[in-house]
């Protein structure tokens, strides 16, 4: 069965519909996207996370031609271009967004208009929303490969198509795997998100909370820590959720591995210094009623030195954090 979260955005003939993970599993809400603009505002505002704003962004340029359709050639790819730079805005850490739009604008020819355009947004979508998921089978195949029959992972917050991928090629290959989830606070992914997605996939699934973490390394429970990662640098820096860095630390301490999942290392990114960090309104991590004098910080992501990396998972196959050049040469 195919979990409800590996197919959460979808095109319809007046919109875009994305399912809210903000209110997942206790409610399966839709939120209509009638414009380019509200897909922004919906990546923006959490409504998806994860691989979601990376199909949402597919899909809003799409609803950007249709807005497009009537100017002339010159004055629609001048919109389509303000709606790609408006949803890589939405949210910069991940490079993901890049990604959709780029794919979409390089299947619209120059002097595209009217119909034409917009059927060239749509087939550019559809080629984005396959790639990704030819990529993420993959991905999850070879790290697949390096778990061992009746291994227990520790996973932090929701890696969304990679950790599907995951578990149907951990099932493939005929072994079988159990999971500890971190709740992955503010906004509780791990709780909400990849425990319901590991247990409708029907893998045994234990929740700890973010601060049990390293207790649990410690205790010979678990044999690796998987998660996915939002971008990894050229130098093997893997940036991903908050709280990612704190578990490979502990897992370092402990001996206990640790594979970060991604298609593939970030050109564009050579050092952790050229990924901008998206720091998030401190009000979120509050809890309700708080003193009104108290601040809270939210830097939604951290940066795990390569040192703390065993190794850098892609679609290509696993290579220390090290040796990601590699990846690009192999390609060649």
């Amino acid at each position: 069965m195919e979990p409800i979260l590996a197919d959460s955005v979808r095109l319809t003939d007046d919109g875009v519909s994305i399912l809210d993970r903000r209110v997942f599993p206790a409610e399966r809400v839709w939120v209509h996207c009638a414009t380019l603009e509200d897909v922004a505002k919906a990546i923006e505002d959490m409504v998806t996370q994860s691989s979601g704003p990376y199909f949402a962004a597919l899909w809003g340029m799409v609803l950007a031609a249709r807005e497009a359709e009537r100017l002339a050639p010159d004055a629609a790819r001048a919109h389509l271009e303000r709606a790609g730079a408006r949803l890589v805005e939405t949210r910069r850490t991940n490079n993901a967004l890049g990604k959709a739009v780029n794919i979409v604008l390089a299947h619209v020819p120059a002097g595209a208009a009217g119909p034409e355009l917009v059927a060239a947004a749509v087939a550019g979508a559809r080629a984005g929303d396959e790639r990704y998921r030819t990529r993420s089978a993959a991905l999850g195949a070879h790290t697949a490969d390096l778990l061992p029959d009746n291994a227990t992972v520790l996973t932090h917050c929701w890696a969304d198509l990679y950790l599907v991928e995951l578990v149907r090629a951990i099932e493939a290959a005929g072994k079988r795997v159990a999971f500890f989830c971190t709740e992955t606070r503010p906004y509780l992914q791990g709780a909400r998100l990849t425990a319901e997605t590991l247990v409708e996939m029907g893998v045994d699934t234990t929740m700890i909370t973010d601060g049990m973490g390293a207790a649990v390394l410690a205790s010979g429970q678990v044999d690796a820590l998987v998660t996915a990662a939002d971008r990894v640098t050229m130098d093997g820096h893997v940036v991903n959720k908050i709280g990612t860095l704190g578990l490979a630390v502990a897992s370092a301490a402990f001996d206990v591995p640790f594979h970060a999942m991604v298609q593939a290392p970030d050109r564009l990114a050579p050092r952790a210094a050229d990924v901008p960090i998206e720091y998030r309104d401190g009000a979120e991590v509050l809890s309700p009623g708080a003193h009104p004098d108290i601040r809270g910080h939210y830097p939604a992501f951290d940066i795990t030195p390569p040192r703390f990396v065993t190794t850098v998972v892609t679609d290509r196959g696993a290579y220390a954090p090290t040796q990601l050049a590699d990846y690009y040469r192999e390609s060649t």
